[in-house]
């Protein structure tokens, strides 16, 4: 053979051999880059005030997440435009897996109640996982009279109810909305930026009544300040056995609960939105989590990317549903 016809000859191996020899070159480099990660603290993005329900079921989690992951992990509250803000902040990020979104079930809500949004909940995010379900809680200040749902509705029917929540589009705004409807009376929706400040002019006097997220309201009923009326969900709940459900107080069928969950921006590679995930399940397992979660009302789930990505489509159609039937026109 000639030599310019060997060198045609071989050109195609030694091309195959190049390839075949960056390909397995590269292995170890993705293996070590995924195990090296995180190589710097994590920011966990809190769309709602200190204090907020949100805020206190993420903190738990994360200053557990932070001994076993190997870097801390930053709270960033990012409060306002019922929780959008924070999660749009997120939605932009670098798909790294060092910035992720902690919020509650307003996050598949939200497409329901804003016409227009700046990032689409479902297709912009990778779900990590489900962190807990949350009762909410039928809550007056304690200087108030009511002591029942009826005596409520009998309050409402003398004078003009002013109800508050998180935020418009919030489990609790909805939940309020649903009471509205079904009791006939004339209630007024007073949004606030997160459960705290809400909470604390409930206690002034400034509105008369709130369904809010037990890891918040419990401090409140727990020191005096607010007095339970009754629980959302279909039965009572351990922490506050005494409270009838709304079912039990007249209204069957009344079951409104929310939960709280994680979620990177789409792009993050699924070997770290595992990590994440693997290690929030981790943290949810913890004593200490187990306890302070269920002082609050709190049930941790704890669930891997694929189901919450199942749970948060099952979900978001349920409050489309509700949205729908509280004659809700998206803003």
């Amino acid at each position: 053979m000639r030599t310019n016809d060997f060198r045609r000859a071989a050109r195609p191996r030694h091309l195959a051999a190049a390839a075949l020899a960056a390909c397995c070159a590269s292995l170890p480099v993705a293996a070590v880059a995924a195990d090296a990660y995180p190589g710097k603290p994590l920011t966990m993005v809190v769309p709602y005030p200190p204090g907020g329900p949100t805020d206190i079921v993420a903190r738990l989690v994360a200053a557990e997440m932070s001994k076993t992951i190997g870097q801390n992990i930053v709270v960033d509250n990012k409060p306002g435009a019922s929780g959008m803000i924070g999660a749009d902040l997120v939605a932009r990020a670098a798909p790294d897996g060092y910035t992720f979104l902690a919020n509650a079930s307003l996050h598949v809500i939200n497409p329901y109640i804003y016409a227009s949004m700046r990032y689409d909940a479902f297709k912009d995010f990778a779900p990590i996982t489900q962190l807990a379900n949350v009762p909410l809680v039928l809550v007056v200040p304690e200087t108030s009279k009511v002591r029942t749902v009826q005596d409520l509705v009998a309050q409402g029917k003398a004078q003009p109810l002013n109800f508050g929540s998180a935020g418009s589009a919030s489990a609790q705004q909805l939940a309020g909305e649903s009471f509205k409807v079904r009791s006939g009376l004339p209630m007024q929706h007073v949004p606030y930026k997160g459960s705290a400040p809400a909470l604390t002019d409930l206690v002034g006097g400034q509105i008369q009544l709130m369904f809010d997220s037990m890891p918040s309201a419990m401090p409140f009923i727990k020191s005096g300040k607010l007095r339970a009326v009754a629980v959302t969900t279909s039965r009572r709940v351990d922490e506050l056995p005494d409270v009838p459900t709304m079912a039990e107080s007249g209204f069957p069928g009344f079951d409104i609960s929310t939960w709280y969950g994680l979620w990177a921006p789409k792009g993050t590679p699924p070997a770290i939105v595992a990590k994440l995930s693997e290690h929030a399940a981790r943290a949810l397992k913890q004593p200490n989590v187990v306890t302070q979660y269920a002082g609050l009302g709190a049930k941790p789930v704890g669930s891997d990317p694929a189901t919450f990505a199942r749970f948060n489509v099952s979900e978001g159609e349920k409050w489309r549903d509700i949205v729908k039937a509280a004659q809700i026109t998206p803003q």
